[in-house]
Formats: C-alpha cells, sequence, structure tokens
C-alpha cells in the first residue's frame, strides 16, 4: 500500500544531513556548554555557531537569539514574561481569534491574573483586520501578538503592517512563527517584530527545540529559573544536539527556500484545482494566493471529518482536521469558526500539507481516493440524501 505523509504542519521528518549534524552531539562532543573546560567549548563553539545562523535567517543579532524547548514555551514566555515586566505601564494585551492555542491559552491564564485581551477578528480568508487591531489599542496596551501564518488554514498575515502600527502606538510586537520559519521570508527589522516564536521540527529539524527572538531593548525577564543560560533569561542545560539540528535544517530550508516555495506551490495549487472542481460542495479555506506554499485546508459539506481521517489513514494517506495540539477534541475548529464558517460545514475540514518529498503523483493518488472517499461517506449522510431530494 502507497504510504503519503500529508501532514506537514503536524511535524516533519528530521533530515538525514540534519541527523548527521547532530550525531557528534550527542556522542563525541557531548559535554556541557556551560562548563569551562575545553572539553565542553566543543559544544559552546558549536551552540554560538547555530546562534548565528538562525540570526542570520531573521534579519536579527546573533545575541537576540535564545534557545528553548519549542515553539509553546516561547509563545508562553513572549507573553506572560511582557505582562510582567511591563504590568506598571498597562495590563491590556491584544491578539487575534485565530491564533494557536498556544497564545489563546496562555492569553486566558493572563486573563484570570488581572488582565484584559481583546481578540481582534480576521476576514472570511483568515486575514487579520488591521482597522480593528489599530482601533484596539489603548494607552495601557503593552503587547499585540499574531501568528506569522496560521497553522490551520496557511492564511499569511500581513506581519509589516501590523508592525508599523505598533510601532506607531509605541506597543511591543510579538509574532508566532512557528508555521512561517523558513518556510517564507522573515525579516524582524523590515518587520517591525520585537519577538518572535519559532520551533525545529516543522522544518525537518529535531522536535523539542525552539527560539525565541527578543530584539535589544525589550526587557522581559526569565521564563523557566535555575541556571545562568542564555544570558540568565532561561536556566536549563542546553540541548546542544537540539540546537545544532535546528540551525542545521534552518540552513538548508533557507538555502532553498525560493525552489521549494515555487515547487509546493505547484503542487498545493494542483491540489486545490482538483479538489475544488472535482469534489461537488467543497470549499477552500484560507486565502487562495496569501498562504503557505505547502498548505490546503478543505470543507466538505455532509461530510464529518474524523470519519474521513481514518478512511485515508486506510488507504494510507497522513491527513489531519486541523492543528495536532487540538486532536481528539469534539469541538469545530475555532479558527474556522472565526472565519465565519457554520458548525456543521466546519466539523467536515482536512488540512493536506506537502513537503519538498511530495510527488505530483502523490497529489493525484490522494485526490483520487478523497472522492470515492467523500462519496462513500455521503451516500450514507441522511443529511445528504435529503439536501439531493430538495436540490431535484
Amino acid at each position: 500500500m502507497k504510504y503519503i505523509y500529508l501532514d506537514n504542519a503536524a511535524t516533519t521528518r528530521v533530515a538525514p544531513e540534519v541527523l548527521e549534524a547532530m550525531t557528534p552531539y550527542f556522542t563525541e562532543y557531548y559535554g556541557n556548554p556551560s562548563s569551562i573546560y575545553s572539553f565542553a567549548g566543543k559544544s559552546k563553539d558549536a551552540m554560538e555557531e547555530a546562534r548565528a545562523k538562525i540570526a542570520g535567517i531573521l534579519g536579527a543579532k546573533p545575541e537576540e537569539i535564545y534557545f528553548t524547548g519549542g515553539g509553546s514555551e516561547s509563545d508562553n514566555w513572549a507573553l506572560k514574561a511582557t505582562a510582567e515586566a511591563y504590568a506598571n505601564k498597562g495590563k491590556h494585551i491584544i491578539t487575534s481569534t485565530i491564533e494557536h492555542h498556544a497564545i489563546l491559552h496562555t492569553c486566558e491564564y493572563l486573563e484570570k491574573h488581572g488582565y484584559e485581551v481583546t481578540y481582534v477578528g480576521v476576514d472570511e480568508n483568515g486575514i487579520i483586520r488591521l482597522d480593528e487591531l489599530e482601533q484596539a489599542i489603548r494607552p495601557d496596551t503593552i503587547l499585540i501578538s499574531v501568528m506569522a501564518a496560521n497553522n490551520e488554514i496557511g492564511s499569511i498575515q500581513p506581519l509589516k503592517e501590523i508592525g508599523e502600527i505598533a510601532r506607531k502606538h509605541g506597543v511591543f510586537f510579538h509574532t508566532d512563527a512557528v508555521q512561517a520559519f523558513a518556510h517564507i521570508p522573515l525579516n524582524v527589522d523590515e518587520m517591525n517584530i520585537d519577538m518572535l516564536s519559532a520551533s525545529g521540527h516543522k522544518i525537518n529539524g529535531p522536535k523539542g527545540i525552539g527560539i525565541m527572538y527578543i530584539r535589544k531593548g525589550v526587557k522581559i525577564g526569565s521564563f523557566i529559573h535555575g541556571g545562568a543560560q542564555e544570558r540568565k533569561r532561561r536556566a536549563g542545560t542546553h540541548n546542544v544536539p537540539g540546537i545544532i539540528g535546528m540551525a542545521k535544517a534552518a540552513e538548508i530550508a533557507d538555502a532553498n527556500m525560493e525552489e521549494r516555495m515555487a515547487y509546493e506551490c505547484k503542487l498545493r495549487d494542483h491540489l486545490i484545482e482538483r479538489v475544488l472542481a472535482e469534489i461537488p460542495y467543497s470549499r477552500l479555506n484560507g486565502d487562495r494566493t496569501k498562504r503557505l506554499p505547502n498548505n490546503a485546508n478543505f470543507c466538505f459539506r455532509f461530510i464529518e471529518g474524523e470519519s474521513m481521517l481514518i478512511k485515508l489513514d486506510q488507504k494510507g494517506i497522513c491527513g489531519s482536521s486541523g492543528s495536532a495540539c487540538t486532536s481528539g477534541s469534539l469541538d469545530p475548529s475555532h479558527v474556522l469558526l472565526a472565519i465565519g464558517l457554520p458548525h456543521e460545514i466546519a466539523h467536515g475540514s482536512l488540512r493536506l500539507t506537502i513537503s519538498q518529498e511530495t510527488t505530483m503523483d502523490d497529489i493525484d493518488y490522494t485526490v483520487d481516493e478523497l472522492k470515492k472517499i467523500i462519496e462513500q461517506l455521503r451516500s450514507m449522510s441522511p443529511l445528504y440524501e435529503d439536501f439531493v431530494k430538495k436540490q431535484k
């Protein structure tokens, strides 16, 4: 049976070159980079080289890059530490209605601790409403946090414009760039970004490693206490193999970004065109062009998403109905509800995310099988049967 992996937004395969770069730091150069002897210095030197590589990709300074345990930790750090550090200035934070739960749940936590959060809406394509964003800014607003690109529907946000609004009003701007980092061009200076979160395992790097960019002058404190690592801002023994792996993955992704984007867009557009043309009562979620190169998200009327995923799995196709962090939830996607879809349609969602390893044959096989699955599931749906009768 064919095995086709189309859930690269959830995680990616570690690239062979990445694993090769990491391996010596498990077995040969295994010293703790915080130690002072020369053997540990090999680990420290490699770690600082990795920091400089990642900084260069973002247009940042090496000393502005901090290593964390992943994107969710970085998101938590940005929001909680900013809230704590600037509470004297104000206790108001602005975010969007379609953020990852690492942001939304942190905002809920802060609301329980005396902070106010404004959730700015998005249009039908999942793009934040800039006028609403600017109108939400108050004298006590300390932070705007808007993701670079949505993890479910792939819509890319106007980061430069958001950064300009934040800068004009003297408000810090954080972006969750977990899905965007090394997939599309990002430059923290050009986009007026003050803090940025990213993760290794979305770019063919290892799991359990992330970064937080903190612009010089943003005076937030530690999120994890207990040591002097990361210039006393993030305690804990460094995950040296993970750091090396993330930097290598980012280096590869950045070097072939233009070529990879073109290839993935070609496959993505073919997938979208076939689905919309050949499967009745289907719709594309997210902006048609302002979306991640590898993302296609659909809704199919009269379909329950979980049944569709199970049947796809039986055909060797790995997809998802949304964020991997909410798998198992019976509630429809908050992102799809935010763009205006009713519950009954939002329940029939499918996210397919490709990679540079995906082939056109993989896409065609997936669409061919998907057509059969949806036809089969609809044939068992009383709602679909009633709908067809009414159409006649």
